[in-house]
């Protein structure tokens, strides 16, 4: 059994919709693009209720433009958002498996060391006496 790169083989079985899923979630989920979101709405509903009158172009107290973009941003976001995660996930659990044979082989590989560190001592132990 051989050690293996697991992000490599990933990353060389996901399609272009699946890194596309997974660069969105990586992106939304920042702190960055929650403050963006944050001073975009902001901005929208300050200016919505503080500007001259002709210049509002969604008006106080309704907000319905700003809804409906909102609501659509949302709309398509969260299918994407869910789908990256679940990739995450499963990359995860490859990395896990990978982990535990790594760690199988290890453990063999060190009773194999305590073997033969028990018979050199044993060896020497029999020199030592003679």
């Amino acid at each position: 059994m051989s050690i293996k790169n697991t992000n490599h083989i990933y990353n060389n079985e996901l399609k272009p919709t699946e890194r596309f899923a997974i660069w969105i979630t990586t992106k939304i989920g920042t702190i960055g693009f929650f403050l963006i979101i944050f001073m975009w709405t902001l901005l929208w509903l300050s200016w919505n209720m503080f500007a001259s009158i002709h210049l509002r172009f969604d008006p106080y107290p309704a907000f319905v433009l700003w809804l409906f973009i909102s609501n659509m941003i949302q709309i398509f976001l969260m299918p994407l958002l869910m789908v990256g995660q679940n990739l995450q996930a499963k990359r995860a659990e490859i990395r896990a498996e990978n982990d535990f044979n790594v760690n199988i082989k290890a453990e063999k590989e060190i009773i194999t060391l305590l073997k033969e560190v028990k018979e050199l001592k044993d060896m020497v132990t029999k020199l030592a006496l003679k």
